[in-house]
């Protein structure tokens, strides 16, 4: 009888009709099955099964035990009730299985959702940009290492190389894509995948991003060669040869490089010199942060074409009225390529365009590149001011002089500029001597400001017109007025 009731059902008890002790068996039994089923993967807790086991041993004791004292109906026999017993133990034993079984597949589904969700991940990142997928990248990197590192023999776990196949096409979309400045970073990181999962996990997969990353490399700082965004270029190309320094995309920098800078060298003969010229200085920057020597050599290649782009480049402002650039870019043009024959065109030229950037007539034209012949006419120029001045000339010819300052000289009221300005009798002015040809001359006197002039003096320009057989004088003076400022002017007259 003892048996009987380790089947869990009271079985003993009812053959000796005990029932109350039947009901609290099935009760017992009942208790299990509801908390235990449907099968979790976490199973049953052990506290549990050691209670209901204590219960069944006690079941079985106690059924032994009233089974001697009471007499059981006439067909049965102890070995038939033992037999019998044995037979019904199998339900219990086959239930421990079926109940394995089942918490086995439950584990399964688990692992399976599990990979699921990673999959879910993966799709919703693939809708994002890196920068903003990165994290969900790398939660979904974590459940498929730990399927395929811990569950390998699951279900779930064999389908975990398939998976990262996906993800790293899910990953490197860009680069199919043909976005190849967008695929660089994510390339990156999938060289890096293979230190956080095992790389037999990853089969093939783990030198895939090197080609694709070159490439990107190679094609996005190329696209980007003398661009205005300075220094990305040189990023990017510069990572291809310091990673990939042997890869067929590496041999390619060079000759895109000089390439880039023989079609710019073309371009400051063009429409738009000064575009091309920095363009130039770019690339000769970019050549020379390259870590490939030959390639940091075609620097060079560039300066001659960047010297021309500079002189084209202010010839062009010149011509667009952009004086004040044209000044700067000329005079640093003369001051840069001091053994170039064009250095005193560009110091003219210069001249020139300060002039204009205050009397714009002076700008209609550049001036002659050649010096004319004939007869030259004198102009005497004195200085009746407390400060020196520099007087800039543009006409047939183009140049610029200085004249000292006047001592004992005053600024004067605006009446008795014009009217007393270097006619005093005796007295010895600063002057400086012109030989001009003749024709329309734009000037522009630039008053320094002597320390005891005590008034603030700005530049003055005008127009004179030179005609031959005439000798020619000009006095140069500042006034002062409380009311209307200061600021200098001259007199030229013919004799």
């Amino acid at each position: 009888m003892g048996l009987l009731n380790l089947s869990g059902f009271g079985l003993g008890y009812a053959l000796m009709r005990c029932w109350l002790r039947t009901v609290l068996c099935w009760v017992a039994t009942g208790a299990l099955l509801l908390v235990a089923l449907p099968a979790d993967p976490d199973g049953v807790a052990g506290g549990l099964v050691v209670a209901y086991l204590v219960v069944l041993v006690l079941a079985a004791v106690d059924g032994a035990r009233i089974a001697r004292r009471r007499a059981v109906g006439g067909s049965w026999r102890p070995m038939v009730a033992a037999v019998v017993g044995l037979v019904l133990l199998a339900v219990p034993a086959g239930g421990v299985v079926f109940y394995g079984s089942a918490q086995d597949e439950a584990v399964e589904q688990m692992l399976l959702d599990r990979l699921a969700k990673g999959d879910r991940t993966v799709e919703a990142a693939s809708a994002k940009t890196f920068g903003a997928a990165r994290g969900d990248y790398r939660s979904a990197l974590a459940v498929y290492r730990e399927l395929g590192e811990k569950h390998a023999g699951t279900r779930a776990g064999k389908l975990v190389p398939k998976r990262l196949d996906a993800y790293y096409r899910a990953v490197s979309a860009p680069y199919r894509q043909k976005k190849h400045c967008e695929a660089i970073e994510p390339l990156t990181y999938l060289r890096t995948v293979p230190e956080e999962i095992d790389p037999k996990l990853l089969g093939d997969l783990v030198g895939y991003p090197d080609v694709p990353l070159a490439t990107s490399l190679y094609e996005c700082g190329v696209s980007r060669l003398g661009d205005s965004a300075a220094g990305t270029e040189s990023r990017e190309l510069g990572e291809l040869l310091r990673t990939f320094p042997g890869s067929a995309q590496a041999e390619k920098v060079g000759p895109a490089v000089s390439g880039k800078i023989s079609e710019q060298s073309g371009a400051v003969r063009g429409s738009n010199p000064c575009a091309a010229t920095e363009t130039l200085r770019r690339l000769r920057a970019t050549a020379l942060s390259l870590p490939d020597k030959s390639v940091s050599a075609l620097a060079g290649s560039a300066d001659g074409s960047i010297e021309n782009g500079v002189y084209a480049c202010g010839l062009a402002e010149f011509k667009d009225k952009r004086f004040g650039e044209a000044r700067q870019t000329l005079t640093e043009f003369a001051a840069t390529y001091k053994k170039d024959k064009r250095r005193a065109r560009a110091r003219d030229i210069a001249i020139a365009a300060e002039i204009a950037d205050t009397r714009a007539a002076a700008g209609k034209h550049l001036p002659p590149s050649g010096r004319p012949g004939g007869a030259r006419m004198q102009l005497v120029i004195s200085n009746d001011a407390p400060d020196g001045v520099e007087i800039l000339y543009t006409g047939p010819v183009t140049g610029k002089v200085s004249i000292g300052r006047c001592g004992s000289c005053r600024s004067y009221s605006w009446v008795s500029g014009s009217l007393s300005a270097c006619k005093a009798k005796g007295k010895s002015y600063p002057q400086v001597t012109l030989w001009l040809p003749a024709g329309e001359y734009h000037f522009l006197y630039k008053h320094r400001g002597g320390p005891s002039s005590g008034t603030s003096v700005t530049s003055y320009a005008d127009g004179s017109k030179i005609q031959a057989g005439y000798r020619y004088t000009g006095c140069t003076y500042v006034t002062s007025s409380t009311s209307l400022g200061a600021g200098p002017t001259d007199s030229l007259s013919n004799t």
